[in-house]
């Protein structure tokens, strides 16, 4: 869209046309911000539980009808790593309660009529860990579906789809986290923060790709630490290797490459 204004104004300027209908308010911003997630996805996270739960008690005290649900959807949806619409697809009988695992199959996106339901943006189901600090909150969901396995576990206050759009109008997300420090948090970065946790916690790189749904792994590894003290062992080790007094007693002999 920003780009698309971008050539209506030029269009404007030439005129060809009166007026620039297409209006995309801070697209330099948001421009500055894909760039930051395509190569940092990591700084976009939440550093830890408590401002996960400071966040979702927020939106809850600023949302008009104090609609828990608002909260519980952010913390689901940072504790499993997902997007939005995954968390608005998920049926109560995708969710295993013996073995604590979500099998997501779908997500719930806008098309022409309104919001469907559709696959998951691979294509294919993958399954999720349920961590034990937001069990408590799964069972209680459960419980206000009255046992009807093929209920939305997350609702809206009247019962409707969760998106990401209502979400964000319903809480005053962007009142809320600007004042938190984080003004430049979206909805999407929830799914950051939980990689990044993931990543932290030692996950291994096939099993996070696994959980995130990407086909490509170097996406996955995005979300690795730089462990910037690791790497300097590694450098050392090699310059105890080229140093060794059987290879060269005054260190390596370089030349140019050609000569």
């Amino acid at each position: 869209m920003a780009a698309l204004a971008r050539v209506l104004d030029q269009a404007v300027r030439d005129e060809v046309i009166e007026r620039n209908r297409v209006e995309v308010v801070g697209w330099q911003r948001q421009y500055e911000r894909y760039e930051d997630e395509l190569d940092d996805p990591r700084s976009l996270a939440l550093p830890d539980w408590a401002t996960l739960t400071t966040l979702a008690d927020s939106l809850v005290s600023a949302s008009t009808d104090g609609y828990r649900g608002w909260g519980d959807v952010v913390i689901f949806a940072a504790c499993t790593a997902v997007r939005i619409g995954e968390v608005a697809g998920c049926r109560v009988g995708d969710i295993d309660t013996s073995e604590w695992v979500w099998r997501l199959r779908r997500q719930t996106s806008p098309g022409p009529g309104g919001l469907k339901d559709k696959g998951t943006k691979g294509k294919r189901s993958r399954r999720i860990p349920i961590i034990e600090d937001i069990r408590p909150l799964v069972l209680k969901r459960i419980d206000a579906s009255n046992g009807k396995t093929d209920a939305r576990l997350f609702v809206g206050p009247r019962g409707g789809r969760i998106q990401t759009g209502v979400l964000q109008k319903a809480t005053h997300w962007h009142k809320v986290v600007t004042k938190l420090g984080y003004e430049h948090l979206r909805r999407h970065d929830l799914r950051h923060t939980g990689l990044t946790w993931l990543a932290d916690a030692g996950v291994p790189l096939h099993r996070l790709q696994q959980i995130a749904g990407h086909t490509d792994p170097r996406i996955t590894q995005r979300y690795l630490h730089p462990d910037i003290e690791s790497l300097q062992n590694d450098g050392n080790l090699l310059t105890i290797h080229l140093r060794a007094p059987q290879r060269s007693p005054n260190g390596p002999q370089l030349r140019v490459v050609g000569q």
